[in-house]
């Protein structure tokens, strides 16, 4: 890990050309850094998230937080941001897609970028980075349980997300999967047969499953915190993203 980095509130071109709020971080050292656009989870542009961005400048990457959020709240707590959103059905995916590849071309032209990019996501960013994968020009891409890639949303489900399994012919880079064997959104059901998919695909993949962990396993400030899952899964990604983005 390097330590040194610089972080910033900046603005971005996303989808259809609109500005919207981002938190970059980046090493200080002069270098070549592969760049991650870190997709936050449904509870929004939080304090949490921006410390993952952090910790992927520390490990020697640009790191690149869209506030997927700017446009129904600028400037809102992320708890009420998220709530609005929530009610509207969440993000459209034509426009999450819009936003990823403007936030890949915000990190690519830093003087400091290798030109490769890759995504991560949480929770329902999660699945956006999987919709990212098929949609962006990206060389990875990371869904730490993202639910609904397959399968249905449940009747009265806050989210209108629907499956993306259509898009496994369409996926543009290697995916890495963390998910817990305690889940419920999503159930390890759904992934084994998205991997199954995946494979009929010739698509690149690697899932990983962690005994009892469930969602947001990733989470320190959480009860669903698993030190032990999020250890072991911070390497996976690191080493995913050493060869992928290198």
């Amino acid at each position: 890990m390097r330590g040194d980095l610089h972080a910033e509130t900046i603005t971005f071109a996303g989808d259809g050309g609109t500005e919207i709020e981002a938190y970059l971080a980046r090493p200080v050292d002069d270098g070549s850094y592969g760049g991650v656009v870190v997709i936050h989870h449904l509870p929004g542009y939080d304090a949490t998230t921006k410390e993952i961005v952090r910790r992927f400048a520390a490990e020697g990457y640009n790191a690149l937080c869209p506030n997927l959020y700017s446009r129904e709240a600028p400037g809102a707590a992320p708890d009420d941001a998220a709530a609005l959103v929530r009610a509207q059905g969440g993000v459209p995916d034509e426009r999450l897609s819009g936003d990823v590849a403007g936030a890949a071309a915000a990190l690519r032209a830093l003087p400091t970028s290798n030109g490769r990019v890759g995504s991560i996501g949480y929770c329902s960013g999660g699945r956006q980075s999987f919709l990212a994968a098929a949609t962006v020009d990206l060389q990875a891409a990371v869904d730490c349980y993202g639910a609904f890639v397959v399968g249905e949303v449940p009747e009265g489900f806050p989210l209108k997300a629907g499956p993306l399994e259509h898009l496994v012919p369409s996926l543009r880079c290697p995916v890495l999967g963390l998910f817990g064997m305690d889940d419920t959104y999503p159930p390890p059901a759904d992934m084994e047969r998205l991997s199954g998919l995946l494979d009929d695909a010739g698509k690149p993949h690697s899932f990983h499953y962690f005994e009892g962990a469930g969602h947001a396993f990733f989470s320190p400030d959480r009860p669903s915190y698993r030190p032990e899952a999020a250890k072991e899964g911070w390497q996976l990604i690191l080493d995913f993203y050493a060869e992928q983005l290198s």
